[in-house]
């Protein structure tokens, strides 16, 4: 692909699968994304939340890497609040050695939790104020120049891992400026502040030894299909088992009360917060894509392929490379 994509796979757990379903499923996603030239694939780190299945993105990247051959893996991301750096230095220091060449590290600063959650990781509520120097610790940490004396991240240390800074607002864009890191912004979940992040980004950006220029990943969300309908309907339920997972806390919905939530201000929320996607056939969703990238002036796509069965995920994942397959970046 001229143009480079890469996924966000979310590891979702479907009604009535387990775990390891979805981990297989994950397996089967990376290799089909190896065989059809994308990028990477990243594994978001989320807690306590029973339909996502990355909570520990460390070992899913490990166990893909000894199914895979070439393909880049990383996090997207390692919410860093609830780690210290040396921890995180040590583990992707690990992944690095065993897959030279593969590995990602993804920063973000959210909790990716809620707070009674928080609290069971025995993280401090306020870890992330201290967000930019963790992420120069880590820096260190993997260059082999700790800032801490006496310590070194075994494995880790020369490693030199890439740093990606993940973010939804102005501060993360900022902070990847500053210390001349790649910017991958949240906009398929967060669309709300993307112009202006890119803007400051690409405007504030230092060079570093990890990148000379400004690079630009951002998300989106992805359902291509056979035919416009079932691409639509698909994405539908997308939507309505995101709304139910939102704001259902745990309870079982009948459909006629899924309808209900999604004609309301709880719908037209989870609408707003999922905008940025592109959902239909190949051509379609091609033209859709090339025209977000333009709007967030991307240098890279990073698309979560959201229909609901590992099978449409799958097919999305092939249709949308050979239908970006020639595309001029």
């Amino acid at each position: 692909m001229s143009l480079p994509l890469s996924i966000l796979d979310l590891a979702p757990i479907a009604p009535g699968e387990s775990a390891g379903q979805s981990i297989a499923a994950s397996v089967a996603l990376a290799q089909t994304a190896e065989e059809h030239g994308y990028q990477r694939v990243w594994y978001a780190e989320h807690h306590n939340m029973a339909t996502i299945a990355s909570s520990a993105p460390a070992v899913v990247i490990a166990h893909v890497g000894a199914r895979t051959r070439s393909i880049r893996l990383g996090s997207g991301g390692v919410m860093l609040p609830n780690h210290s750096p040396l921890t995180v230095a040590e583990q992707f220091g690990t992944l690095e050695a065993m897959y030279p060449g593969r590995i990602d590290l993804g920063l973000g600063r959210a909790p990716g939790s809620d707070e009674a959650t928080t609290h069971a990781l025995r993280r401090d509520p306020a870890a992330s104020a201290s967000f930019p120097e963790d992420v120069q610790e880590l820096r260190a940490y993997l260059a082999g120049r700790s800032r801490v004396p006496g310590v070194t991240a075994v494995p880790g240390a020369g490693s030199r891992v890439p740093l990606y800074v993940l973010g939804s607002s102005t501060f993360g864009a900022r902070l990847a400026a500053a210390l001349g890191l790649p910017y991958a912004f949240a906009s398929h979940f967060a669309p709300q502040s993307l112009g202006a992040a890119v803007a400051a980004y690409r405007s504030e950006f230092r060079p570093s030894e990890q990148l000379e220029r400004p690079h630009v990943i951002a998300g989106v969300n992805v359902v291509a299909a056979d035919t416009t309908e079932q691409a639509h309907d698909a994405y539908e339920n997308v939507l309505r088992s995101f709304a139910t997972s939102l704001f259902g806390r745990g309870r079982t919905f009948t459909e006629p009360e899924v309808d209900l939530l999604m004609g309301s201000a709880a719908g037209q929320h989870v609408r707003q917060m999922l905008a940025h996607a592109a959902v239909g056939t190949p051509p379609q969703v091609r033209q859709q894509l090339e025209e977000f990238r333009r709007f967030a002036d991307a240098d890279e796509l990073i698309v979560a392929h959201q229909a609901r069965s590992t099978e449409a995920r799958l097919r999305s994942v092939v249709l949308l490379a050979e239908a970006m397959a020639g595309v001029a970046a």
